[in-house]
């Protein structure tokens, strides 16, 4: 059972115009506070009726192919408004992992074998780094801050994650390119915990990849991401790990050859994930009618809010402090991180965890009444905090 919540403590209450605008898109809020972006998105209304169409066009037109193709466009084309790219520079994948297996896939390591990554990286970049060294690389791990001494002129490939998943600190993109093109490196941006939470402008940032899903902060589903490669660099890579959509022709069905898209479709590869996609072109377009600069203001001030009162409990905030050092995500050590999650799960707030940390994440449906609970409830159980 879950426990009786007691009054809140005495805090500012407004909800600001931007939630009390959208929460009622998102159901979930009738029931939890949900704190868990970082894993996945909540539901919206959108989302829901965008499955709902998806099996209508199965239902009524059996095999409308053609029309899930254009869908298939239509998600490419969202996801370049949404980081300042062309179309052409986009590829649909299932996810993060297959747009990353196929630059690496497609990249040799004869002149240049050094991939420079970081310790805070998601498991799956560092493993398909680690997967090219039976193809002659080498992966070299470093600490964010020490990453500068670890770029050399044999580093092929810098890859930075844009906000760590267990630690929330944001990288300095800009200085990571400035360092990687003095000697020559590409760079690839995982920016799966920012998209949807930090305004991404691909030229602004200067990198070479970058690769983001629609699973947690553009508010789609599971099964859907995509990989941006700058133009100039497209016959840089023939990838191995491919498939029919990334041929230069899809409906010539000639399986006699190997002739990627001239254009970053070459990163892709069987049949698109249709459900996902309707799901994640309403997701975005979603996240496009609220404005994610608007988002991130929101974001910050709650996160301010979250932390001043973690401050108040003797808490410790693994996260930067500091605006632009930190993404939406907040890390806070515990000395029993599962049984706190558990603990704030009775009181009906959704979180996570990892690496002996309590992640909240908030979003632009997030109040700071939501805060202000999540903080009550921390005090509650402030015994789990470390």
């Amino acid at each position: 059972m879950w426990e009786i919540i007691p009054p809140m403590a005495t805090r500012p209450t407004s909800a600001g115009p931007l939630p009390d605008r959208i929460r009622h898109r998102f159901p979930i809020f009738e029931r939890l506070v949900y704190v868990n972006s970082c894993s996945q998105g909540a539901l919206s209304d959108a989302v829901r009726e965008s499955y709902a169409a998806y099996l209508r066009h199965w239902e009524e037109k059996g095999a409308p192919w053609e029309y899930w193709v254009e869908r298939t466009e239509a998600a490419r084309g969202a996801f370049a408004r949404l980081v300042n790219a062309d179309p052409d520079e986009i590829a649909v994948t299932t996810s993060l992992s297959a747009g990353v297996s196929a630059l690496a896939s497609g990249l040799r390591w004869a002149r240049r074998s050094k991939i420079v990554t970081t310790d805070v990286e998601f498991p799956t970049v560092g493993q398909i780094w680690h997967a090219q060294e039976s193809r002659g690389a080498r992966v070299v791990h470093a600490r964010p801050e020490e990453l500068e001494r670890a770029i050399d002129e044999d580093t092929a490939v810098v890859s930075v994650t844009h906000v760590s998943y267990r630690t929330g600190e944001r990288t300095d993109v800009g200085e990571v390119v400035r360092v990687a093109r003095e000697h020559g490196a590409l760079v690839l941006l995982d920016a799966y915990q920012s998209a949807g939470s930090i305004p991404l402008d691909v030229k602004e940032l200067g990198v070479d990849f970058l690769a983001a899903g629609t699973v947690k902060y553009l508010l789609g589903s599971a099964g859907l991401a995509f990989f941006y490669c700058r133009r100039e660099l497209w016959d840089r890579a023939w990838p191995t790990a491919t498939g029919w959509f990334a041929d230069e022709d899809i409906f010539r069905m000639d399986a006699s050859r190997y002739a990627p898209s001239p254009t970053a479709r070459r990163f892709q590869s069987g049949t698109p994930p249709i459900p996902s996609i309707y799901a994640g072109i309403a997701g975005i377009e979603l996240m496009e009618e609220i404005g994610v600069e608007e988002t991130r203001e929101h974001v910050l001030h709650l996160n301010a809010h979250l932390v001043a009162g973690l401050d108040e409990l003797g808490g410790t905030v693994v996260t930067p402090r500091e605006r632009e050092r930190h993404g939406a995500l907040i890390c806070v050590r515990s000395n029993d991180v599962e049984e706190l999650v558990a603990a704030l799960g009775r009181w009906g707030i959704v979180t996570s965890e990892r690496d002996s940390n309590l992640r909240i994440s908030a979003h632009a449906y997030n109040s700071l009444e939501d805060i202000d609970l999540v903080l009550e409830a921390l005090t509650r159980h402030r015994h789990l905090l470390a």
